[in-house]
């Protein structure tokens, strides 16, 4: 994980005071795992899940767990946390559901996932190819390159099937949360956002 990406969840869950029972979904065997956070040090308990396998590290077990269909009772966690897992996901809604589903009422929810934005140099080069003389070369060689972004390359693990927009965060995966916060990091652009369950 991006030293950068790590950073920004460690401030979310810090400012949020994450903590209590927490869940991480697509954890890992590794300092890469969300859960070895500064801001997780107080939890009550930590749990990962992932589809390859069981273990432990630290101070967390990780169950083998599809996030399809986590098995866990409802509203069992406090905090709720995950990265760069849903683009993997070709059920992806199935996942934000069971993540909902889980955290309890109060309850912390943070996301990241790679995205696309439009960066401002994208939006300087709009303005450049409406000049005429653009124009024509554009007509020419074929407007893919105007109306293009920067995404994160595919990386398969297994799959690799989406990008997500701030506004995709906002409006679908935080969908019935409250005090939503969605932040754009680097470039190529990774989207991270965390809301309370109500």
């Amino acid at each position: 994980m991006h030293p950068e990406i790590f950073q920004a969840f460690e401030k979310i869950c810090r400012e949020r005071r994450a903590g209590g029972d927490v869940l991480e979904v697509g954890a890992v065997q590794s300092e890469d795992s969300l859960l070895t956070m500064k801001a997780l040090r107080g939890a009550r308990s930590k749990t990962g899940v992932n589809l390859t396998g069981c273990g432990t590290y630290c101070d967390f077990r990780i169950l083998e767990a599809n996030a399809n269909d986590l098995g866990f009772p409802d509203a069992s966690f406090d905090t709720v946390i995950c990265n760069a897992v849903l683009e993997h996901d070709p059920f992806f809604w199935l996942s934000l559901a069971e993540m909902k589903r889980v955290a309890r009422p109060g309850g912390l929810v943070v996301i990241g996932v790679p995205g696309f934005i439009e960066l401002p140099v994208e939006r300087a080069a709009q303005r450049v190819f409406r000049l005429p003389v653009f124009c024509r070369m554009l007509r020419r060689a074929g407007a893919g390159l105007a109306a293009s972004t920067l995404t994160l390359r595919t990386h398969q693990y297994p799959g690799d099937y989406y990008r997500f927009s701030p506004q995709a965060m906002l409006e679908v995966f935080f969908q019935g949360l409250h005090d939503v916060q969605v932040q754009s990091l680097m470039v190529p652009p990774r989207v991270i956002g965390g809301g309370i369950k109500r």
